[in-house]
């Protein structure tokens, strides 16, 4: 019966499930059958109205106002359509070597590439390859939107086959080529051809192909007039080694094409506003957002450019320029400025004339990675005082050799030893360098030689600053692109390295603002076309270098008077009712000239130059690069509210997060003669005692003239002096010279034994005058409306030089001869109520010691 019971059960769970499979067949034939419906009916859509599309969803890029429409990314879209033969077949074979190469062996969907996309991903740990076919491509670009769901990846797939079935590979091809975006609003090969080399799609050569099928993965980013070229180039040689690897090229037209120069022209787009700072918030949107998305979602793009400042700064760009050309051969010019508050662009820009095709005016030289020359400098000293170091602190400006490999004389050493010091080792070379008016001026201040960029000092202060502690301060202040202390060595602070202007304007509007730092950015808001906000501006305030330190380097770059001796008392950086701290910059070559300055409120750089960095005549930045930085803040200061810097704090600094109350060693306070004090009375020339008046204590030095490192240790300037100042490597280096030229000025030298053995014998107590009241007497009662007759008589071991003479606390006049002595009505000097007060009487010898007397008196009335 058990046996039975069980082969029931399992009849009707064999019928149940005989039930389901019927039942998910039929459904599964249902959902095919309407599937392969949908499939037979579903309609390409017409291609021609690709224009309309793309208008519709265009982003759009406004100034800061919300008002000034800076950029319709896709108004005035440039596409011509032309038939497949009329376009070359290097671009239709670089473009399907690049973007799909088994276009012609796959049915619109390439399984293998999807499967070796996502190995790549994986093993990428992120979205390194796409898997998406030409075909694929045609269908999503032109016709679906950009939303991440299954549906529209499903009706992707059935379209692309659909596509692949009813037109062809050479068709869907054609269609490709004429609808894909070249960049900005480029659609097509034909207008991407005439538009970047100027001939129809159907006469390109294979290196103009080649560029031609890199472009569309990112065409704002590998843009032939953007400044990512070296990228382009790359992504060329890509496409004709995958042309080679596809047997489409032989090597020898791999090899001679990637020796073609190719020369690009652009036709400009005037509907583009301020187009140097919109084509940089583009490739911002397009990074953050993907290309897809700009081009199809609609994005309300607010920003934080002023306009109307912006307006005024290409007219400015372009006046100089021409003047520039004519005067110092300087075919072009940047600027940017940006609010250090909240670290807004508010003005960029990138060339004299963005639509200049001969001259490259598309190259957003702002963005540009070139030399900074002296305009490095300040970030070097700031790094100087956050050790120790201070405005006041010397440093002799001698020529001098800082590669430790030469000898003193800049020969190299004959063993060639090295002391090891990666800080000062840079090659087999000697390192001199010289300062830009070939003077030496001998001992200076770090404010005088930071004002007047002086190079020797600013090597030396890089020394001591240390390359590596410097290089942080550098990046803390919001400048990334300099990572490569070994290569710069000492050169840093001249301008070895490699910067651009907006990194370096940002840098300074940290100084600007105190030592805070707000990140860099050009947006206020960006909402999509449904309204929603996606990104807002939120300050973002740190703290990236002591405020102290800060208003430091604020007070010396401003100080117009330590300036002058380089710059004239009446430069084009200085502003006579403004407060403005400003460095120039010039390279050795003087291939690149800046100018960046800023107020509390404002920060600018101006950067002048040539594109293809050929060398300009021969003048200091403040000839080339100021004239329009100082036009530009005269504008800028129509409307700029007036700020000034604050104080520095002279004491109770901190250094490296320790409180300095005071600084005493007088090499760091500016004394250069020595580092051993002492203080005589000025008239005996005696070791001061407690008893010499202060105003003829006189500090005096005993002069042993020696470079710093003689006094400081590098590594803890605040400590204690070094045991053994020669084992610094530079020590020697430095010491030579400025023996030499303590010779040269016959300066004599002493030691411990010249400080006097005797203190000051004429201030003591016993040798101060002895006073005597003759009138009126203590206690006496005078009638404040009657003149009172002060007298007094005094023994003395010096004449008496001068009387001061006091009623209460109103003086009453000095008397410098004899006898000494005062008459005055008291009334004219008390309050009617007044009934006692006293008389003083100060006297001093022609030593300046000095007896009081005080005479109590009552008043009578």
């Amino acid at each position: 019966g058990l046996t039975i019971m069980k082969r029931k059960r399992r009849g009707k769970l064999a019928r149940f499930i005989y039930s389901l499979f019927i039942f998910f067949l039929a459904l599964g034939i249902f959902g095919a059958a309407l599937l392969a419906f949908w499939f037979s009916t579903l309609k390409i859509p017409d291609f021609k109205s690709f224009e309309n599309r793309k208008v519709i969803q265009s982003t759009k890029i406004y100034d800061r106002t919300g008002e000034v429409l800076l950029w319709d990314i896709h108004e005035d879209i440039k596409r011509t359509v032309v038939s497949y033969d009329e376009i070359s077949r290097h671009l239709k074979n670089a473009t399907v070597a690049i973007e799909d190469s088994n276009f012609y062996h796959h049915n619109g969907i390439d399984f293998f590439g999807i499967v070796r996309a996502m190995l790549v991903n994986i093993q990428a740990g992120k979205i390194k390859q796409g898997a998406s076919t030409i075909s694929q491509q045609l269908i999503k670009n032109a016709f679906l939107t950009n939303e991440r769901v299954w549906s529209r990846k499903i009706k992707e797939i059935v379209m692309t086959i659909k596509l692949e079935k009813d037109l062809g590979k050479d068709k869907i091809l054609d269609l490709y080529l004429n609808e894909i975006p070249y960049g900005g609003n480029i659609y097509g090969a034909e207008a991407a051809s005439q538009s970047f080399f100027g001939k129809p799609a159907s006469q390109l050569t294979l290196t103009e192909s080649a560029y031609l099928a890199a472009l569309p993965q990112a065409p704002t980013y590998y843009s032939p007039y953007g400044n990512q070229r070296e990228k382009l180039e790359e992504r060329k040689e890509l496409v004709l080694q995958r042309m080679l690897d596809l047997g489409f090229i032989s090597e020898e037209e791999k090899e001679t094409a990637s020796k073609e120069e190719v020369t690009f022209q652009s036709k400009g787009n005037q509907s583009l506003k301020a187009p140097h700072f919109s084509i940089f918030i583009r490739s911002y949107l397009e990074e953050k957002y993907g290309k897809d998305r700009v081009e199809r979602d609609g994005l309300r793009v607010t920003t934080t450019l002023d306009y109307e400042l912006q307006q005024k700064a290409e007219e400015l760009v372009a006046q100089y320029v021409e003047e520039n050309t004519e005067k110092f051969n300087a075919t072009n010019a940047a600027l940017i400025s940006i609010d250090p508050k909240t670290g807004q662009i508010l003005t960029m820009v990138g060339s004299k004339d963005y639509f200049d095709r001969e001259e490259q005016g598309n190259f957003n030289v702002s963005l540009a990675h070139r030399q900074p020359g002296s305009s490095i400098k300040p970030f070097i000293y700031a790094t100087a005082f956050k050790k120790g170091y201070n405005p006041d602190t010397v440093v002799f400006d001698l020529e001098t050799e800082f590669n430790s490999s030469c000898n003193p004389d800049h020969t190299l050493k004959e063993n060639g030893v090295s002391s090891g010091d990666s800080a000062v080792e840079e090659d087999e070379q000697c390192y001199h360098p010289k300062n830009y008016d070939n003077i030496f001026r001998g001992p200076i201040s770090l404010r005088d030689a930071l004002a007047q960029s002086v190079n020797v000092p600013s090597v030396k202060t890089l020394y001591l600053s240390g390359i590596r502690d410097s290089l942080s301060t550098i990046h803390d202040m919001g400048i990334s692109s300099l990572n490569e202390p070994d290569r710069y060595g000492l050169t840093l602070v001249l301008g070895g390295g490699e910067v651009s202007l907006f990194e370096l304007t940002s840098g300074y509007s940290v100084f600007a603002n105190s030592g805070v730092r707000n990140d860099t950015t050009g947006i206020l808001e960006i909402k999509n076309s449904k309204g929603k906000i996606l990104e807002k501006f939120e300050p973002s305030p740190k703290q990236a270098l002591n405020k102290n330190i800060a208003l430091m380097i604020s007070d010396v770059l401003s100080d117009n008077e330590a300036r002058s001796p380089a710059f004239g008392e009446r430069s084009w950086l200085y502003f006579p009712d403004r407060d403005v701290a400003v460095k120039t910059g010039t390279t050795n070559d003087y291939r690149d000239a800046w100018v960046v300055g800023y107020t509390p409120n404002f920060a600018m750089g101006v950067w002048c130059g040539n594109n293809d960095n050929t060398s300009m005549e021969k003048r200091v930045a403040g000839f080339i690069a100021a004239p329009l930085w100082n036009a530009f803040f005269n504008e800028v200061f129509k409307n700029l509210p007036k700020e000034e810097f604050e104080e520095p704090e002279q004491v109770g600094l901190v250094m490296n997060g320790v409180e300095v109350e005071e600084i005493t060693k007088p090499f760091l306070n500016g004394e250069w003669r020595g580092a051993i004090t002492y203080e005589i009375d000025k008239i005996s020339g005696k070791l001061a005692t407690e008893f010499t008046p202060e105003e003829l204590i006189e500090e005096k030095i005993v002069i042993e003239i020696h470079n710093i490192l003689y006094w400081i240790n590098k590594r803890d300037p605040l400590g204690s002096q070094p045991e053994k100042p020669e084992e610094d490597s530079q020590f020697l280096l430095w010491e030579d010279p400025v023996r030499k030229w303590t010779e040269e000025q016959h300066i004599k030298e002493q030691t411990i034994d010249d400080i006097p053995k005797d203190y000051d014998n004429i201030h003591k107590p016993e040798n101060r005058p002895k006073l005597t009241p003759i009138s009126p007497l203590r206690n006496a009662l005078v009638n404040p409306k009657n003149v009172l007759n002060i007298k007094f008589s005094n023994t003395s071991k010096y004449e008496l030089a001068q009387t001061d003479f006091y009623l209460g606390n109103s003086y009453l006049g000095s008397v410098t001869k004899k006898p000494f002595e005062l008459s005055v009505i008291p009334s004219l000097f008390i309050d009617e109520d007044t009934i006692e007060t006293n008389v003083r009487i100060i006297v001093y010898d022609k030593v300046r010691n000095k007896t009081e007397l005080t005479i109590p008196i009552q008043f009578t009335y």
